[in-house]
């Protein structure tokens, strides 16, 4: 019960401490929105002051109606000065006097060049240079946005974009350092779990030796010597996690079919358990038998156990050219939709007992160890589930 409550108050902490950086992040975020549109439109007035600068230079400097402004030193040390600012000048038919920063495409493209002036246009409004002495040859200042200006604008989207790789970043460490870190714990755990059962299998082995030599019902004794096999075989999975595993090609009917026949007779007497391996073809593939053995019976037992004690399980195999699948189909309580992936997740368990690792380790086994997938692929609430395990096939 303390437990499950500490790992409630846990789920909460980390709930709260994701919102709270949640929160965090995006008011840096809408911070750094504010702050930079608000020297973005500084500098926009700036340059609109700049290029007014420009018009009223153009005006004043200018005495020769038909001269060529541009040929002032001033004047041409003004604009080009300016030399961040894209601009067009023009006259009062649109036709093109001056330009900067403007690609030649688009001044010799007629549609071109329309939307590049209506689109300045609509960036900033145009300036109109007026010549004292007549209405009649007044030029046009279309200007766009410089690139610095720009860049500004683009700055906090793609200050955004960094955040979030270096969170995500982040995120992919911290997982792939919480996993290695819960793969020590699984190995760990699982090499002290062989430690504390070889002592007491040792000394069942006497025991079993000792029955023997006593008035003892043989075919319980023999009984007996199978479950400490079991026992030890156990045991010596447990010690294989974390170590390295050769896989060696077996026949998959009679691996599947050993857990079946040992399973069938401590199943209860109202649950049937059928088997189809021993009366198809023969398939191989590259297993570890100890450990492909246990993850067939960890499915059998959370059928047994979904059965409550009637109905009925089917381990039935099916290959084709590249694949071989084992599916352990159950008559029990099914599973919900929602849970059909969680059920891998280690400590995710539906029982009111239990630790919820057996289907977790058979996922950690077929898929790290056999490269395998291990799914549910059917399950109705009330009506039973089926679970496959899927291997690649092997030729002898």
């Amino acid at each position: 019960m303390f437990k499950r409550v500490g790992r409630g108050v846990r789920k909460r902490l980390s709930g709260n401490v994701r919102t709270i950086l949640m929160i965090l992040g995006i008011v840096l975020v809408s911070a750094s929105l504010y702050i930079t549109n608000k020297m973005a439109n500084s500098l926009r007035e700036k340059e609109r002051h700049d290029v007014e600068l420009w018009a009223a230079a153009m005006e004043r400097i200018n005495r020769d109606a038909m001269g060529d402004y541009m040929s002032d030193p001033l004047v041409a040390s003004i604009i080009n000065n300016r030399n961040n600012i894209p601009f067009i000048i023009t006259d009062e038919t649109l036709r093109v006097v001056s330009y900067h920063l403007i690609p030649d495409k688009v001044i010799h493209n007629p549609e071109l060049l329309r939307r590049t002036l209506d689109k300045m246009s609509a960036d900033n409004t145009p300036i109109v240079v007026h010549f004292w002495w007549t209405n009649e040859h007044n030029h046009i200042i279309f200007y766009g946005q410089s690139s610095t200006l720009m860049t500004l604008y683009l700055f906090p989207y793609i200050q955004m974009a960094v955040i979030i790789a270096f969170v995500l970043l982040l995120f992919v460490a911290f997982r792939s350092s919480k996993q290695d870190e819960q793969n020590r714990v699984w190995i760990g755990l699982a090499k002290e779990t062989a430690h504390q059962l070889g002592t007491p299998t040792s000394s069942l082995l006497g025991w079993i030796e000792y029955l023997r030599s006593q008035d003892v019902d043989p075919m319980a004794v023999d009984e007996m010597e199978k479950d400490l096999a079991h026992l030890r075989k156990i045991v010596d999975r447990f010690s294989k996690i974390g170590s390295d595993t050769p896989l060696s090609i077996a026949n998959v009917n009679e691996v599947v079919g050993g857990s079946v026949m040992y399973f069938r007779k401590r199943i209860p007497r109202n649950v049937t358990l059928e088997y189809n391996g021993l009366a198809i073809d023969p398939v191989q593939a590259y297993i570890n038998t100890a450990l492909f053995e246990w993850v067939i019976e960890n499915l059998m037992k959370n059928s047994l156990d979904a059965l409550q004690g009637y109905g009925s399980i089917k381990v039935h195999i099916g290959s084709d050219e590249h694949h071989i699948w084992i599916d352990v189909t159950d008559t029990g309580k099914g599973i919900a939709k929602s849970n059909w992936k969680k059920i891998f997740q280690p400590g995710f368990t539906t029982k009111t007992r239990g630790w919820g690792l057996g289907l977790s380790l058979s996922r950690r086994i077929i898929e790290e160890y056999h490269h395998g997938k291990i799914a549910v692929t059917e399950s109705v609430i009330g009506k039973g589930t089926t679970i496959r395990v899927t291997i690649k096939r092997a030729y002898a």
